[in-house]
């Protein structure tokens, strides 16, 4: 009996060992180390507040690229700005963006206009060069009238694109059909200066026909070409 009596006090005995070892015992150490496992959800959480605050700040109100005559009218320091005709506020800059797609829209239009203005002046112009006798003043008469309306149109097509509002971010980076048409606008500009220069040489100097000729077959292909430019 005493043998069966020890048997069993023994076996608890190996019973508790493990019940304490699955059940430490708390202590201060412990719980510091709890919650120092907490403390980076606090930090990330204070990370995330201010990432989401660094990315609901105001964007600048004026891209930090913009062409010189944008500048001088639309810039910090432009004549629209100065004169307190257009003050810069995130209101104002709202109001400019529409009349700034106003403006881009009627140079489309103007574009197309002009455009129409070419094919006309060359037809003019090809029956001007076989005219005679009356018939050479006619369309002479006419070729002068269409040339005239053609360098208002023209006039007033470009300043539309070089003077609206600035675009609410810069340009992007790389090529673009917008770029192509920017650059050849360079091309049919100078092409119509020179156009305009050799249609009044030529009154004195007939041979400079031939240069005339190519100088306004350059302008209209590269005009119509930046015209198709904004269709791609």
């Amino acid at each position: 009996m005493t043998h069966r009596l020890l048997t069993l006090v023994f076996i608890i005995f190996l019973g508790i060992g493990p019940v304490r070892a699955q059940n430490p015992v708390v202590t201060p150490d412990s719980v510091r180390t709890v919650a120092d496992t907490t403390a980076p959800a606090a930090s990330d959480a204070d990370a995330l507040l201010a990432g989401l605050t660094d990315s609901t700040e105001a964007q600048p109100l004026l891209p930090r690229k913009m062409i010189f005559t944008q500048r001088a009218f639309w810039g910090p320091k432009g004549l629209l700005r100065i004169t307190n005709l257009a003050p810069l506020s995130a209101e104002g800059r709202a109001k400019e963006l529409k009349i700034r797609r106003t403006m881009l829209v009627t140079h489309q239009i103007g574009g197309f206009v002009t455009l129409a203005g070419f094919v006309a002046q060359g037809f003019l112009g090809s029956r001007l060069y076989n005219a005679k006798g009356e018939d050479y003043v006619r369309v002479k008469r006419q070729h002068e009238n269409m040339a005239t309306f053609i360098n208002i149109s023209y006039g007033t097509t470009l300043a539309l694109s070089l003077t609206p509002p600035p675009p609410a971010v810069g340009s992007r980076k790389g090529f673009s059909s917008i770029k192509l048409h920017k650059y050849l606008a360079i091309v049919h500009l100078t092409g119509m200066v020179a156009t305009n220069v050799l249609a009044r040489a030529i009154q004195t100097n007939f041979e400079l026909k031939p240069y005339h000729r190519a100088a306004a077959y350059t302008t209209f292909g590269t005009y119509a070409a930046s015209i198709i430019a904004l269709t791609l």
